[in-house]
């Protein structure tokens, strides 16, 4: 019987960051986190000689970061082999579910990106307090409730008109509100939640699609459909999309919302 708590199909993750790394899609989404995250860290205000960059993607992080915040040794794990062969420095191969570093390790740990697809978020924020030494930082940024709802919207309208059925084709991301509450249920001191509204443009709705699947962000769900999706279904969507969320110009809209997440290991 399939596990209910399992919404997520890892192994397509890792497909999907694998192909990433071989497009090496401009990755805009993850270089505002990057640097919004280095905001972050300016405002603290202290050191982290050792820091851990969980799901570090291409090390975005790691070369934006180089030389500030007095991080003498940065440990960049990710999924993806094909993604961290275009990181530099110390690397490990790993999955945010299961993290094989020791426990006091790190005085940092920042994940951009990698944590709204992993199945046992709780499970993962109880490891990552695990392998902080004590008064560590974690620092962290998801897309929130509010992302691609103009294309989660757009698909929904699409399938309904085509098929009379929905299937899911855009991830379900967390609310901001309850992240507070994960952060203290793992043992995080001191949780701070803020979220940023991002409104992006695009020339058409398929621009967005090719976007998010050439950053490594394509439909990960384990229930979608494994097959294609079809045209049909691509085209209402589209012209949904477009009667619905378009400006004067006729560029489409696509919303990301942004949740940074700060705790301290006790």
């Amino acid at each position: 019987m399939p596990d209910p708590s399992v919404i997520f199909d890892r192994k397509r993750v890792r497909l999907h960051r694998e192909r990433s790394a071989r497009l090496q899609g401009d990755d805009f989404l993850l270089r505002e986190m990057v640097q919004r995250a280095c905001e972050k860290l300016s405002e603290l205000n202290r050191e982290f000689p050792v820091a851990l960059d969980l799901g570090a993607h291409g090390g975005t992080f790691g070369r934006m970061a180089a030389g500030k915040f007095g991080v003498k040794t940065l440990i960049q794990s990710d999924l993806s082999i094909g993604m961290l062969c275009h990181a530099g420095g110390a690397r490990v191969v790993a999955d945010e579910e299961f993290l094989p570093f020791a426990e006091n390790s790190f005085d940092l740990c920042i994940t951009l990106g990698s944590l709204h697809v992993v199945n046992d978020l709780p499970g993962a924020l109880i490891q990552i307090r695990r392998a902080l030494k004590p008064g560590g930082v974690f620092v962290a940024m998801i897309p929130g409730g509010e992302t691609l709802k103009e294309l989660r919207q757009s698909f929904e309208k699409a399938e309904m008109e085509i098929s009379g059925g929905i299937s899911p084709r855009v991830s379900p991301f967390v609310d901001a509100r309850e992240m507070g509450a994960l952060l203290g249920r793992a043992g995080l001191k001191h949780p701070v939640i803020d979220t940023e509204v991002l409104n992006v443009e695009y020339d058409h709705p398929l621009k967005l699609l090719k976007e998010l699947r050439s950053i490594g962000e394509a439909n990960a769900l384990i229930h979608s459909q494994k097959s294609f999706t079809p045209c049909p279904v691509i085209m209402a969507m589209a012209d949904h999309y477009m009667r619905n969320f378009s400006n004067e110009a006729g560029r489409v809209n696509a919303t990301f919302e942004l949740v940074t997440m700060t705790a301290w290991k006790g």
